[in-house]
């Protein structure tokens, strides 16, 4: 149970798709040139939990992978295993806080039987487990749930940088791994953890709403479609994110890495694999790399 826990884990360490215009595109491949550039790069928008056998419907995907230098992801995964030893290490609850000081008798049974039907074990044995990691235990078991043909294998992230380690080219996390888990387990207080936790199991159908709509338009290459699912707030959504707690997750990471990867793109034609709610919108990697002033051009 623990392996399967920090397995899965280290696939909710990549944190979004599971955030001139572009607008009717129907792209997740974007060629970047100019600017000084004497090779071009290309982005790409992945979906952590797809299969591989995905990129078979991506045209030109495989093509501009093999003619780029080197791969950057929003991690380097090449030490998965010093990666689950990082999240065990700051998985669990403080000293004396237990889930019945955070939550309502009621709601704490309504989480240790939604954990037994779901992952074989309740809150005996995971309630020592952070809210924020029980949450993303759940909806990554529901996905594979939902999608058992769609969710076996490496993620595509993680393909990517074991193709490009096949071949000898360099790999580059934008982010680290302390990053990451600061942002999964340590950014919110336990208190807010809790809450969001139990109102998604209080929920279950909105989860699968939203896991439906981003399935489909992902599946389309739509990235209106995966524009819109990124700001769509429920008129009377149970579950709301602060502004602040969203922009943690896109807003303020897509502004990091635009620092990062003008000089990375100098240095060699890179393959740029991140998530792909990080690509449209104002804030979102397409617009921002323009405004620095190169050329992003969808593939098609």
């Amino acid at each position: 149970m623990k392996k399967k826990i920090f397995s899965l884990a280290t696939f909710i360490l990549l944190l979004s798709c599971i955030g001139a215009s572009t607008r009717g595109t129907g792209s997740l491949l974007w060629r970047i040139s100019g600017n000084g550039l004497e090779q071009p790069s290309y982005l790409f928008g992945t979906h952590h939990l797809v299969p591989v056998s995905f990129l078979d419907s991506v045209s030109g995907v495989k093509d501009v992978f093999e003619n780029t230098a080197q791969t950057v992801g929003e991690l380097d995964m090449s030490d998965m295993a010093q990666m689950q030893m990082q999240i065990m290490g700051e998985s669990t609850m403080p000293t004396g806080v237990a889930y019945d000081s955070l939550l309502s008798p009621e709601e704490v049974a309504l989480l240790d039987s939604t954990l037994a039907r779901l992952m074989g074990v309740g809150l005996g044995q995971l309630g020592t487990l952070k809210p924020a990691l029980l949450s993303n235990l759940i909806s990554v078991t529901l996905y594979q749930k939902y999608y058992p043909s769609l969710s076996s294998g490496a993620s595509l992230d993680q393909y990517f940088q074991e193709e490009a380690l096949k071949r000898a080219h360099p790999v580059i996390g934008l982010e680290t791994t302390e990053d990451q888990i600061h942002l999964l387990l340590n950014a919110q207080t336990l208190e807010r953890q809790a809450e969001l936790l139990i109102c998604m199991v209080k929920h279950p159908e909105l989860l699968k709403e939203q896991m439906d709509e981003l399935q489909a338009a992902y599946h389309a290459q739509d990235i209106d479609a995966l524009y819109t699912l990124s700001v769509k707030e429920l008129p009377d959504d149970p579950c709301p994110s602060s502004e602040e707690e969203k922009n943690a997750l896109n807003k303020d990471r897509n502004e990091k890495w635009l620092e990062k990867l003008p000089a990375i793109m100098k240095e060699k034609s890179s393959f740029i694999a991140v998530g792909c709610l990080h690509l449209p919108g104002e804030e979102g990697l397409i617009k921002g790399l323009r405004k620095l002033g190169y050329r992003v051009e969808a593939v098609k």
